[in-house]
């Protein structure tokens, strides 16, 4: 498997090894041990499946108590999955990095805890799996605004709105967010 730093070296995007021939393929999805040699250590509690259709924008979420590490995966479809540090102690709080994540082209990407996370669904739809190293704690859910001026995303829209909940449209830009230490 390859791993690479993103922009925020703390988000990596991982390259599993691929083993395919006429049959279809076979990979690793998560091996601790390989991982941990990658720099990646995490104990994963919960694993979350969602599916959403073309121009759907879940996100930008995160727990502020009980933060969440999250591998995250497109395993039908394609998505631009975001990652924002909220950690103000670090360099590049307030940065956002972007990749598109594909059944076709199987990467996966580690979020660590501390950042907020979203995606965007560029196929007619998306299945997108994520693994997460902490429990999901309503209480604590958090959110930003998707389209905050000052984290400067470059969302793929193509031209139209997306669609996002009630929830996210409301969400507070990170100015007047809560953030992390």
């Amino acid at each position: 498997m390859q791993v690479r730093a993103t922009a925020i070296p703390d988000v990596r995007v991982v390259e599993p090894k691929v083993f395919g021939d006429e049959r279809g393929f076979f990979l690793e999805s998560w091996n601790a041990r390989a991982f941990a040699q990658a720099g990646i250590e995490a104990a994963f509690v919960q694993d979350n499946h969602s599916r959403s259709r073309r121009g759907v924008l879940r996100g930008l979420h995160y727990q502020v108590r009980e933060p969440q590490g999250k591998l995250v995966r497109a395993v039908a479809g394609e998505v631009y999955d975001v990652a924002v540090d909220l950690r103000r102690s670090s360099p590049t709080f307030g940065r956002a990095v972007g990749e598109v994540l594909s059944a076709e082209n199987k990467r996966m990407m580690w979020i660590p805890p501390g950042f907020a996370h979203g995606f965007l669904v560029l196929s007619e739809y998306a299945d997108f799996l994520y693994k997460a190293t902490a429990y999901y704690a309503p209480e604590h859910e958090r959110a930003i605004r998707w389209d905050d001026p000052r984290l400067a995303i470059a969302w793929p829209l193509a031209g139209a709105a997306p669609v996002v909940s009630a929830k996210d449209a409301a969400a507070p830009l990170l100015a007047q967010a809560e953030t992390y230490p």
